[in-house]
């Protein structure tokens, strides 16, 4: 009965607010009380985005000095797996029976894989257009229009296999509750038992999907800021889907915004286990479990 709940890097970081510790400190606790209760004792692995926090950590080893950011993406997620799990322990630890802990997670990708030379991921914060020219121009980032303002993107490769996973299994198996997969995990290739780091971010949907399904896991939750896939997103008339299968949902699969991503890793879990997944709030976690609120994906 283990349950995957996969929630947004902005669950921690909101736009808008700023980007301090103390601030991530208080939006954790309302987080793990809303995990803790949708999980309602039952074997869980939380997994975690980390756009946001993983382009603060790129800003900050630029500096002032005009040094491009040099320790990859890879590096920069294995940060973000050590500072986001140790903030989500703390506020879940005093929720959960029995103990917690993060597992920095390594994900094997194809060196092959196309994605790899073009950059789609957002990480970071979103800039006015001139600082995010200014940006682009310095380091020589990709930007893309969000919103109002410009936000970077780098390459997002399919995750192919979960190098940590028999400790994740082997965790679980033993009552542990366990964060893992952060931001998608540390981009890696295997060669001859060796693994070598990637500069790229995979996605985070995708990689709780793909561990979701070695772990035999009875649901999937994909919690966002969002409460449930809408049809006509946006529109006067945007309405809500409550339940939908696979094949209802093909269309959204091709989205490319936030929310395709979501989709394509619930159609993958539904497929592929037979077993429901769900995309809703953070919030309404518990109750979107319910199959009272949220997006429910069935095969």
């Amino acid at each position: 009965m283990t349950l995957v709940l996969a929630i947004g890097g902005n669950a921690l970081m909101v736009r808008g607010e700023a980007p301090d510790v103390d601030v991530q400190r208080r939006r954790v606790v309302v987080v793990a009380e809303s995990l803790a209760g949708a999980a309602d004792g039952r074997p869980l692995v939380v997994t975690h985005g980390n756009g946001p926090q993983v382009g603060l950590l790129a800003i900050a080893e630029a500096g002032s000095d005009g040094v491009l950011a040099s320790s990859g993406m890879d590096v920069f997620t294995a940060q973000t797996e050590g500072w986001m799990g140790y903030l989500l322990e703390g506020a879940l630890s005093p929720l959960r029976a029995g103990p917690v802990v993060t597992v920095v997670t390594r994900v094997e990708v194809d060196p092959a894989d196309p994605a790899l030379a073009t950059p789609t991921k957002p990480v970071g914060p979103v800039y006015r257009h001139d600082t995010g020219d200014a940006l682009a121009a310095r380091y020589g980032w990709s930007m893309r229009p969000d919103g109002d303002g410009l936000r970077r993107v780098v390459a997002s490769p399919e995750p192919v296999r979960v190098l940590s996973f028999d400790a994740i299994r082997l965790l679980v198996d033993h009552g542990f509750t366990v964060v893992a997969g952060g931001g998608g995990g540390v981009p890696v290739t295997t060669s001859g038992g060796f693994s070598s780091g990637v500069d790229a971010v995979i996605d985070k949907d995708l990689t709780s999907a793909s561990l979701a399904i070695d772990l035999e896991a009875a649901t999937l939750a994909l919690l966002t800021d969002v409460d449930a896939v809408y049809r006509g997103w946006g529109s006067a008339t945007a309405q809500p889907i409550r339940r939908a299968s696979v094949r209802e949902l093909a269309p959204f699969r091709r989205d490319d915004g936030a929310m395709g991503p979501k989709v394509e890793a619930a159609c993958r879990f539904a497929s592929a286990t037979g077993c429901a997944a769900v995309i809703a709030s953070v919030s309404d976690a518990a109750a979107a479990l319910r199959g009272e609120t949220g997006t429910t994906v069935v095969p």
